[in-house]
Formats: C-alpha cells, structure tokens, sequence
C-alpha cells in the first residue's frame, strides 16, 4: 500500500516481492531489477520498463493499470497480464511468448515487430495487431476479437 509515485528508484534490486495496491506512476526505474515480482491492484502510469536491468527481468500483474507503459524490447516470457489495463503500452519488439493477458484491456496498445507466439489472447479486449509485422504463431484468441487481426484490409464481414 506505498505511494512511491514520481520517486527515483534506480538501481534498487527487488527480488521476490510483491507489490500490493501501490502507486509507482511516473517512478524512475534505471537498472532497477525486478526479479520475480508480482504487482496486484497496482497504478503504475507511464513506467519505462526499457530503462530497468533486463538481466533475471520476471515480473507479473494482476488487476493493475499499466496505461502509457513501455516494454520496449523486453523480454517478457510466460509473463501474465491478469486484468489490466494496458492503454496505449508500448509493446515494440517485445518478446511475449506464451504471454496470458486474461482479461485485459489493450486499447490503443503498439505492436510492432513483438513476439507473440502462443500468447493467450482469448479474453483481451480492444486490442488490435498487424500479423504481417508480429510473430502469431500458435497465439491464441477468441471469436469474433480475432477478426481484429483482419482491421487493416478494410474489408466486411459479414
């Protein structure tokens, strides 16, 4: 239950920790490592997690809004998104492999050149991503949302 939100937290290893209805938006996280560590019910506003030590990086959510986000290049496997918000987060060349995003909303979310293959995707919401410039393969997702995928050719379903 921390207010942490705009402190510098460089250079701080967290490991095995749990992060419960704590504020870190807008935190500074340079070469801040996060190995396994879980944050629940969390408002985490326009974290870089680029900018943290992407050695031993695991981390998972749950009920958290991570709006304005960015996962820029991260390696993210098996990582879950239970319930999130995730509005306009930078997912650009991220490796999401087996990632689950249960429930989440990923209104406005970037895609671009990620790794998705068997990421579950069945009950995300809002979330929209050009199979010609990600890796799907084996992703999982729902009907009618997988006709998202088909969003750029303009075409009717009907």
């Amino acid at each position: 239950h921390c207010d942490l939100q705009g402190e510098d937290l460089s250079g701080i290893n967290f490991t095995d920790c749990v992060f419960e209805d704590c504020n870190l938006s807008g935190t500074k996280i340079l070469q801040t490592t996060f190995n396994d560590v879980k944050f629940s019910g969390c408002k985490m506003l326009g974290l870089h997690f680029e900018t943290a030590n992407q050695h031993l990086f695991a981390v998972s959510f749950e009920k958290t809004i991570l709006n304005l986000c960015s996962f820029y290049q991260c390696k993210m496997k098996k990582t879950p998104f239970l319930q999130c918000s995730l509005q306009e987060v930078d997912f650009t060349e991220t490796l999401l492999t087996e990632a689950r995003f249960d429930g989440s909303d990923l209104k406005g979310a970037k895609f671009e050149h990620s790794v998705l293959e068997k990421a579950d995707l069945r009950t995300a919401v809002n979330y929209f991503l050009d199979p010609e410039l990600n890796r799907i393969r084996q992703a999982r997702f729902s009907s009618p949302a997988v006709l998202a995928l088909l969003g750029k050719y303009q075409i009717r379903i009907d």
